[in-house]
């Protein structure tokens, strides 16, 4: 009923996104996602809050964010799932059933990679995805099917804090 929740912001190509991560014991849980300007205002300084689940009147699940504001005070954001387009919030539900179900974050940011969308706008958001995700993949993972291209050593790469680095 209530996560941890990560704040992740980042750019493609000019424009700013933002991706709410639930984590349990550590890791993915769901994700919610989409372009900032289209979401709720949250200010810089919050990285952190929680996603909590509710019903509305009709009993459908409805998603808040919550975080704490300087002075201590818990700020609640009704409507997480409608703040961001239904495009976005659609491919996020399926990448959040496969978070919820256990697939290893390093073959899910894979599969994400891989993908093949048509308009450059979901392309965009699918890096966007990618990027916010790599940051849940473990310090000293191997980067499957990749040599490092400067040492030459198959399993060279390894990552750290998100990004692929030679070991």
């Amino acid at each position: 009923d209530k996560l941890a929740a990560k704040v992740v912001r980042f750019n493609n190509e000019k424009e700013k996104w933002m991706a709410v991560i639930g984590v349990l014991n550590g890791k993915p849980y769901e994700i919610f996602t989409g372009k900032a300007e289209d979401s709720f205002y949250l200010p810089t300084y919050v990285n952190d809050g929680w996603v909590i689940k509710n019903r509305d009147d009709d009993d459908m699940a409805r998603y808040d964010f919550q975080y704490m504001d300087k002075d201590g005070y818990r700020v609640t954001i009704e409507g997480l799932s409608r703040s961001f387009n239904k495009e976005f919030w659609n491919y996020a539900k399926l990448i959040s059933g496969t978070l919820r179900h256990g697939m290893p974050i390093l073959q899910l940011v894979e599969l994400i990679q891989s993908l093949h969308l048509d308009s450059e706008q979901i392309n965009t958001w699918k890096n966007g995805v990618v990027r916010a995700l790599k940051k849940f993949i473990p310090d000293g993972t191997t980067a499957a099917k990749k040599s490092c291209p400067e040492c030459d050593d198959p399993e060279g790469l390894i990552y750290k804090e998100g990004c692929l680095m030679c070991k």
